[in-house]
């Protein structure tokens, strides 16, 4: 078993690929690899990693589905204490990913040729994140 976190700094709005280092240091056996970010303003997910258009338009999804508290359709929003971009980042994150569960063989996680792991910034400033990582 290894318990462990990873620290990932992110630069506002967007994903950010950790890929490697979620296979960091894991044993040459199968087993399953759990991943949980530690917050609730942003999500992890399996993505495509070939494409920047993927991301790109997958975050220009995010913020038209859910646009900053002070945009003019989001004024049923209470929460603001920390910003216009907070509440929707609780949005956001409540409706994607906060964990995943994938197969590991032979010590690497059985991932798609084009997909990546990715922690999704919904917060418009930088912040480190902390993602548990759990091999078993």
């Amino acid at each position: 078993m290894i318990l462990s976190e990873i620290e990932i700094p992110t630069r506002g709005p967007g994903l950010v690929e950790f890929t490697d280092r979620a296979r960091d240091g894991l044993p040459a056996r199968d087993g399953l690899l759990t991943l949980f970010v530690r917050h609730t303003s942003c999500s992890i997910l399996v993505q495509e990693n070939a494409d920047p258009d993927v991301r790109r338009d997958l975050q220009a999804w995010a913020e038209r589905l859910v646009p900053h508290a002070d945009d003019p359709g989001m004024t049923f929003l209470r929460h603001r204490a920390e910003g216009p971009d907070d509440m929707p980042a609780h949005i956001r994150a409540a409706h994607l990913p906060v964990s995943l569960s994938i197969p590991v063989m032979a010590g690497r996680p059985l991932l798609g040729t084009w997909q990546g792991i990715y922690l999704w910034e919904h917060r418009s400033r930088p912040h480190l994140r902390r993602v548990a990582r759990h091999f078993a």
